[in-house]
């Protein structure tokens, strides 16, 4: 099994900026691609950022690119999300998740996922 734990979230202006955190552990776990999603009240959930561990690959949606950054900490088995230049339409419940493949990630479709952590911004 794969365990997901999130924090960091919590309530910011606009402008402002948040850091994320998910720690990773489990047997099962063996350097998975990781990434975050998003769900918006009355939306459906959707891709944020992924981030492989094996050279350190990066993908990101159109509307998060230039504010966010996800990086890794490989001692801590840890991923991170730095967002910055945050807006009101960034405000949902962050997803942490988990695949051994890549694709599923990218596709919205990981195996493994954190509880969520909300994150909300004030206009």
């Amino acid at each position: 099994q794969v365990q997901l734990v999130e924090s960091g979230g919590g309530l910011v202006q606009a402008g402002g900026s948040l850091r994320l955190s998910c720690a990773a552990s489990g047997r099962a776990f063996n350097g998975f691609p990781m990434g975050w999603f998003r769900q918006a009240p009355g939306k459906e959930r959707e891709f944020v950022a992924a981030i492989t561990w094996f050279g350190g690959l990066t993908y990101y949606t159109d509307s998060v690119k230039g504010r966010f950054t996800i990086s890794l900490d490989n001692a801590k088995n840890t991923v991170s999300l730095q967002m910055n230049s945050l807006k009101s339409e960034d405000t949902a419940v962050y997803y942490c998740a988990a695949h051994p493949a890549l694709g599923s990630v990218l596709a919205g479709a990981p195996e493994y996922w954190g509880q969520g952590t909300q994150v909300t911004v004030s206009s």
